[in-house]
């Protein structure tokens, strides 16, 4: 421990346990890592720096000329961090939750019902990952939460369908039906009319004159100019056409001036699946500063909240956000790790050995013809290659038929394992389904036929890996960060390695108490006073050893 800079004004003072009954001695890192108590270091005898105290209070000495070399005398004290205090007090409030970090919404079901509910239970925000699901799926599982969660909050994804719009309206049809209050809307470049309407529909004034929208929106953005769209009212354009086709009423339209788009905006970091790679460092700080001018445009009393996600799988990861000024974090590639997710036992093994450079960026299925990318695991896998190899041939032809034969073997016995006719075939089925306008597009084009039955292949490949099939195993799309390596760096040696000791609720607990542990590191070196803390003192821990630690009664 070395002390160095300004002292603080309790600086030279004496600790005292008080009438704390808790209150006693420690080694640094205990009182460091006692994140529910004010954590002391002290002066050892003769000047040197070897302890610590929990707890207590400071004692002012008997008179200025008393020995400074007196043991027990503070050099410098950290306030109490628990894992509830961090992040914005608002963020908790608005969403009636005890932390301010979320599981965010991955899809098809990998973000799933049991996580959501295992997430809810603890305290803590859980999006089901609607992305992909057609919508009886999605009804049928909101329906269940509604009933397994109560007044436990949740929410659920709304993704941007280009091409899609059918998908989309009767997704937010189904959300509007059962009163599901929070989407986290994700891949959005403009507000579409299904999200509009999701957010304005039962706008009112309350007695007090307050305008209250009741459908509550987290936005995804890797963008300032999109975020830009978030933090203002829905366009003037949109409401419009929602008040003529009967959407939503006048009096909603005229309400929905007054209140932004999304109250919380998430800034997407280099995360898994669909991610811009952008820089944290980078974009939360101008996020943030975005908000703080779009505020100028609310009446007083309304809350913009900035949070992060991409990386965020470790401590480190979620101090450096909270210090940055982020009001929450998401979570996304570690909770597919988690035995409640959806994926598979053979995903979730192939997770927890994957390192930060095992990842790679693929065409994305849902938006392949515009040349999107996704982010995915490379590492056990060869679908990096072969979707890149599908992309190729889409971008260097203009029909099935202009493809080389050895091209047409390779999609046949490699990628399909069927006939190219019965991929089509299938391919219809689904489309007939989901979305019919895309087939009478295709058959006026032979590129989207082309895309499409591509697309087939892209859009199965996640479903083997979330079902395990065995012989699919080189094709699993797995979608990953690398913030996966941190987090599987951060594991090693300790009961959470094992995949199948990865719950996710006690993961995200962890990240945040460790998280405080290493901004009250920092507190203390502001003071002067440095104190190094090991991998080991940072170690996930089970859950009565996490919070006998905490609260300063570690055996």
């Amino acid at each position: 421990m070395t002390n160095s800079g300004s002292p603080p004004w309790f600086y030279g003072w004496i600790w005292s346990p008080g009438d704390d009954p808790f209150a006693g001695y420690s080694n640094p890192t205990g009182a460091l890592l006692a994140t529910r108590r004010w954590a002391w270091a002290l002066q050892g005898e003769n000047g040197h720096s070897p302890g610590a105290a929990v707890g207590g209070t400071p004692v002012q000495p008997v008179s200025p000329t008393q020995d400074t070399n007196e043991s027990g005398r503070i050099l410098a004290a950290a306030p109490p961090v628990p894992p509830e205090s961090l992040g914005s007090p608002e963020f908790r409030s608005a969403h009636g939750v005890q932390y301010a970090l979320y599981a965010g919404s991955m899809a098809h079901g990998i973000a799933s019902e049991k996580l959501v509910e295992a997430m809810g239970r603890s305290g803590f925000l859980g999006f089901y990952g609607a992305a992909g699901e057609a919508p009886d799926r999605i009804e049928t599982v909101l329906i269940r939460l509604k009933q397994q969660l109560g007044s436990v909050p949740f929410g659920f994804n709304l993704i941007n369908s280009p091409g899609a719009s059918a998908w989309e309206e009767a997704v937010v049809d189904i959300y509007l039906r059962h009163s599901l209050r929070l989407v986290e809307a994700s891949a959005y470049i403009q507000p579409t009319p299904a999200l509009v309407r999701y957010r304005v529909t039962g706008i009112r004034r309350d007695p007090d004159g307050r305008v209250i929208a009741p459908n509550r929106i987290i936005a995804k953005v890797s963008r300032e100019e999109i975020a830009t769209r978030f933090f203002a009212p829905p366009p003037e354009k949109i409401l419009r056409r929602l008040v003529e086709s009967g959407a939503i009423t006048p009096q909603e339209a005229e309400l929905a001036a007054f209140v932004p788009l999304a109250e919380d905006l998430t800034a997407e970091a280099d995360s898994g699946g669909h991610t811009d790679h952008r820089s944290a460092l980078a974009m939360l700080p101008g996020l943030l500063a975005l908000r703080d001018r779009a505020l100028a445009a609310f009446p007083p009393g309304t809350s913009l909240r900035v949070g992060l996600a991409g990386g965020i799988a470790t401590p480190h990861a979620a101090a450096a956000a909270f210090i940055m000024g982020a009001d929450y974090v998401v979570t996304g590639t570690v909770n597919q790790a988690c035995v409640e997710s959806g994926s598979s036992d053979a995903a979730r093994a192939m997770l927890a050995e994957a390192s930060q450079t095992d990842v790679a960026r693929v065409p994305a299925a849902d938006m392949f013809e515009m040349g999107v990318t996704v982010q995915v695991l490379k590492k056990g896998t060869r679908f990096a290659e072969r979707a890149a190899r599908l992309y190729d041939l889409y971008r260097r032809h203009n029909s099935m038929d202009e493809l080389d034969p050895k091209d047409r073997e390779w999609l046949e016995t490699v990628i399909f394992r069927k006939s190219i006719e019965t991929v089509w075939s299938e391919t219809q089925e689904f489309f007939r389904l989901r979305d019919p306008s895309i087939l009478a597009k295709a058959d006026a084009d032979p590129k989207r036929k082309m895309a499409l039955l591509f697309r087939w292949y892209l859009g199965l490949s996640s479903h083997w890996a979330n079902r395990g099939v065995p012989d699919r195993k080189e094709d699993y799309q797995i979608w990953c960060g690398p913030g996966i390596g941190a987090f599987n760096s951060w594991t090693r040696g300790t009961f959470m390695e094992a995949p199948e000791r990865r719950g996710a609720a006690l993961v995200s607990r962890n990240i945040l108490a460790m998280a405080g542990v290493l901004i009250r590191q920092r507190v203390w070196q502001s003071q002067g006073v440095s104190w190094p803390l090991r991998q080991e003192d940072l170690r996930p821990r089970e859950e009565q050893d996490l919070e006998n630690t905490l609260n300063g009664t570690d055996p």
